[in-house]
């Protein structure tokens, strides 16, 4: 079946301010990751974007529908994530603005995963018929996309290592300094501060671990003083542990188009 786009608060006509914006975040990201010319900024400024705002927690597109769209995030949290039949549900990436989290729907049309908004967000949705004009039009543009799939494709790896391998303080300590690279990348840090809208729970899910033992993790930094986590925003209080518990290295982040 065909994505069924929920019912969401439309801002305004095809071509407003909203969907400037959305286009503005999607070339933010291509810059972060390709080398991008003039004339691809014109055709990617060119993109028709319906633009949606969802309520925390709504599903966007889920495990098994057909989608004919791809959605870029311009502001708020998203999620994928994979339910199984007992119910309980592993967070496989968070996705902040200027991500497309769902570009794969444009090859593999039946959704494997499911898609939520962890935030109140602004989505913009490019219909995969203009999507893939533009990438026969434009081969350079197809090469960006194709980077960034792959880009995605290396953090998930590293995600399986982080659950799979390291201890739940190394985990999450883990998850946050690679959400704070990103945030960081797109001007979206205030200092030692940043954010992470995920409660216990979805910490949990995202970590393989309890909501019980994600609030035990997270008071365990804060008595060690390495991290305070307090209402979605993280503070570091010492950098130095921080990057010592999460054995961090960035370059699966191919934050560079020379990386």
């Amino acid at each position: 079946m065909t994505r069924k786009l929920p019912r969401v608060r439309i801002f305004g006509p095809e071509g407003a301010v909203p969907s400037d914006a959305i286009r503005a975040a999607l070339i933010k990201r291509l810059r972060i990751s390709s080398a991008i010319a003039d004339e691809d900024i014109a055709e990617i400024e060119a993109l028709p974007i319906s633009v949606r705002h969802f309520p925390a927690e709504q599903p966007v597109v889920r495990d098994g529908e057909r989608a004919t769209n791809c959605c870029l995030i311009a502001d708020g949290f998203c999620a994928r994530s994979k339910t199984i039949a007992n119910g309980k549900r592993q967070i496989l990436s968070i996705h902040i603005p200027g991500e497309i989290p769902d570009l794969m729907s444009l090859f593999l049309h039946v959704m494997d995963h499911d898609l939520a908004t962890l935030t109140p967000s602004t989505l913009g949705f490019i219909s995969h018929e203009t999507l893939q004009r533009l990438h026969r039009r434009r081969p350079v543009v197809a090469e960006m996309f194709w980077r960034d799939t792959l880009i995605d494709s290396a953090m998930f790896r590293e995600w399986i290592v982080n659950v799979g391998q390291r201890p739940a303080p190394a985990r999450l300590a883990h998850v946050m300094i690679e959400l704070r690279e990103r945030l960081r990348i797109i001007g979206r840090l205030d200092g030692n501060n940043f954010e992470m809208p995920l409660t216990q729970e979805q910490i949990g899910e995202a970590l393989g671990i309890t909501a019980v033992h994600a609030n035990r993790v997270i008071k365990q930094l804060r008595q060690e003083g390495i991290v305070d986590l307090h209402r979605g925003r993280v503070t570091v209080l010492d950098e130095r542990k921080f990057l010592e518990l999460a054995d961090f290295d960035n370059r699966y982040l191919h934050q560079s188009p020379t990386l």
